[in-house]
């Protein structure tokens, strides 16, 4: 269907078309805001690197759980450690290219020395430190051109569950490449930018929400978390 804007010039009114998203589609970031905002029945579409990507229905399984146990292990972490904020399937300004719609992310205030700031409009402008999505596989966009954007704007760690590979890539960025966060034996996976952030893979895997939650709650009461606290709380006292 197509969608109409009114607009006023002077005192006559004119119709503007704007032609509904669709898969495919090349368009500059602002052409991609007014079409999603003439959609407003529409749940997700994304930009990368000037195309529009229109992901398919969710399914509980092997998208909408394992985004919900993510969402709670951030959510978690966030509600302990001051100056940090987790966002939900919202859209992020990357650049005139690129407007993706990470299905979690954890950042940094501002004034806490975050990348990113909340802009005019209402939107994330700028990286965000850390990136989750879930994927269905390798083969995803995901793991290929969404990377290279995330990793050129500058996102700080990436984190991908691969549902049906049963796996979970956690990438940091060093010098201008994303290199995997090493597993120790216990099979956790430690935040190099948010300190604390402790994953243990083969619980959150295998849904066992209450296990990893058990294991961030070990990184919550670490040393180098509780550093990290006075550490941000100084950073945004300062003027």
């Amino acid at each position: 269907m197509a969608a109409f804007n009114l607009s006023k010039e002077g005192s006559t009114k004119t119709l503007t078309h704007v032609r509904p998203l669709e898969p495919g589609d090349r368009l500059t970031r602002v052409e991609f805001e007014r079409a999603y905002d003439a959609m407003p029945g529409l749940k997700k579409a994304e930009l990368i690197e000037g195309v529009v990507y229109m992901p398919s229905p969710v399914r509980y399984e092997s998208h909408g759980l394992p985004h919900a146990l993510m969402v709670a292990w951030l959510g978690v972490y966030s509600a302990h450690t001051p100056h940090t904020g987790v966002g939900d399937n919202v859209s992020v300004r990357l650049d005139l290219e690129n407007e993706p719609q990470p299905d979690a992310l954890l950042r940094l205030d501002t004034a806490a020395g975050g990348a990113s700031v909340i802009d005019a409009d209402g939107y994330i402008s700028g990286p965000p430190e850390l990136i989750v999505e879930i994927a269905a596989s390798s083969a995803s966009y995901d793991l290929h051109d969404k990377l290279r954007v995330y990793r050129r704007c500058g996102v700080q760690e990436y984190l991908v569950w691969r549902v049906y590979d049963r796996e979970i890539d956690w990438f940091t960025l060093n010098e201008g490449r994303y290199e995997s966060l090493p597993v120790d034996a216990e099979g956790v996976v430690r935040s190099q930018v948010f300190p604390g952030l402790w994953l243990n893979r083969a619980a959150m895997l295998e849904g066992d929400l209450a296990q990893a939650l058990a294991t961030l709650e070990k990184g919550l009461a670490s040393e180098e978390h509780a550093i990290f606290c006075q550490t941000l709380r100084q950073r945004s006292a300062t003027p």
